[in-house]
């Protein structure tokens, strides 16, 4: 397609390469500009209005308006715009957002450290895992074991994390020293009659076989997140968590929870890790942070890997890691401004409220012919698609039905995405009970075309 000269469609084209993007496709269809926001609403520049059902990329919570976060930013760029953090240097707005997170954590943590997206708050992790078991003398315990279909972020060693094959393939990733686990997705992997708990001791089983084949004396860490979001939100089987944390402490293996996505109220509390009672040695933080409005993550960590880092500065002279933009002053005040309004929404409870009205309407669409299992947690949930419901065979790959399914939802108003075969539904924070009619109603209109689509293309198994 040739775009006129001059139009948004044709100068983006030219010049803007786009993340997780089809290039191909792009360069004939070009983006969808969007220009403002207004509550959960989103519009483009012809004007028209998208529920925007993902919170862009999970971390909208506050919606696209929010006076508030506007006004913070304003009055930190007016006092002190930037400064760093390294040196023995600080900014007072950031040694209260560090404060109001320790206060706040899910397990006692003793510090924590700043940067700017989820995938250096994951590579800082994984860093400080090589740094600690350095510092106390187990200099081969450096494996890290993540999971099949995981997602902690695109930086070399976040990506390698991930478990997803579109992040490794043709970057020459993952890099050594990191290995997949298996993805615990009951509905995908149960084998027939099994129980979730059976299923459960199952997967935990096989993690401690993976320990026992890389070596317990050098596998030094697991990552996790406590619902895996961008897999298609893989909710947990019942005792998984449970189990594999008592393989993880038989072992000496170094917990961290990525709690990127599920923090800070969306799956029903604060954090994920008290919806599934994680214990984790390391936290990392970001998108619901600040609301999405600055890009800032955090790391939390406990005493014992701070006090470690503490002896080995010391004898290497300095703790020889930070960003530029570390604990950004204006990133600060835009987290902390948003914390103090989830306080005053209580937004827990405000979850917690529109809970039972978000999984009913889930439910409802999981009868939908092309749906297989509709999943979920808090405000957060799943619809993957299947070309037999009761065989519960997944589509090819290539016939991208979820993608197609984003698309119509896209021409009813909705924005969504279809990731690895499910429709991934994550609504600001702040959306209301008719507003929930509205995106569900989008969306199963869209499912409605979708399925009548996939017919029409021979993709419905008999």
């Amino acid at each position: 397609m040739t775009f006129q000269s001059g139009t948004n469609q044709a100068r983006d084209v030219a010049h803007y390469l786009h993340p997780y993007t089809n290039l191909a496709v792009h360069e004939q269809e070009g983006p969808l500009v969007i220009t403002r926001g207004d509550g959960c609403y989103v519009y483009d520049e012809a004007g028209n209005r998208y529920l925007e059902s993902l919170s862009g990329l999970f971390c909208a919570s506050l919606g696209f308006s929010e006076g508030r976060l506007a006004d913070a930013a304003d009055r930190q760029m007016r006092k002190l715009p930037f400064y760093h953090a390294f040196g023995q240097k600080s900014t007072d707005v950031g040694i209260e957002l560090a404060e109001k997170l320790i206060s706040m954590a899910p397990v006692p943590m003793s510090k924590v450290f700043f940067a700017n997206s989820g995938s250096e708050a994951n590579d800082t992790a994984i860093k400080l895992v090589w740094y600690y078991h350095n510092a106390v003398g187990k200099p081969r315990k450096k494996k890290i074991i993540s999971r099949q279909k995981a997602y902690h972020g695109v930086t070399v060693a976040a990506a390698s994390l991930t478990g997803l094959p579109y992040a490794h393939r043709e970057f020459d990733l993952p890099i050594e020293r990191i290995v997949h686990a298996d993805c615990p997705h009951f509905y995908r992997s149960a084998q027939p009659g099994e129980s979730e708990e059976d299923y459960a001791t199952r997967c935990a089983d096989a993690l401690e076989q993976l320990i026992l084949k890389e070596g317990p004396d050098e596998v030094g860490a697991f990552f996790a997140e406590p619902v895996m979001g961008s897999a298609g939100v893989i909710v947990p089987p019942r005792t998984y968590f449970e189990k594999v944390q008592k393989v993880l402490k038989k072992y000496d293996v170094l917990f961290i929870a990525d709690e990127v996505i599920c923090a800070f109220a969306r799956t029903g509390n604060m954090f994920g890790s008290q919806t599934y009672d994680l214990r984790p040695d390391m936290v990392t933080l970001a998108k619901q942070l600040s609301a999405g409005y600055q890009p800032i993550s955090a790391l939390m960590i406990n005493d014992r890997i701070y006090r470690a880092l503490v002896e080995q500065s010391r004898k290497v002279g300095t703790f020889g890691h930070g960003y530029t933009y570390t604990g950004h002053p204006v990133a600060a005040a835009v987290a902390l401004e948003t914390l103090r309004i989830y306080e005053d929404l209580d937004i827990v409870a405000r979850v917690r409220e529109l809970m039972p009205v978000f999984h009913a309407h889930l439910q409802r669409l999981g009868e939908h012919p092309l749906i297989g299992e509709a999943r979920g947690v808090g405000l957060l949930g799943g619809l993957e698609v299947s070309m037999n419901k009761a065989r519960r065979e997944a589509f090819a790959p290539a016939a991208g039905v979820a993608g197609y399914a984003a698309k119509r939802a896209l021409a009813h108003g909705v924005i969504t995405r279809g990731l690895n075969d499910t429709v991934t539904l994550c609504p600001p924070l702040i959306i209301t009970r008719a507003e929930l009619d509205e995106m569900f109603d989008g969306i199963g209109r869209a499912l409605d075309d979708t399925y009548a689509w996939a017919s029409q293309q021979g993709l419905m198994a008999a």
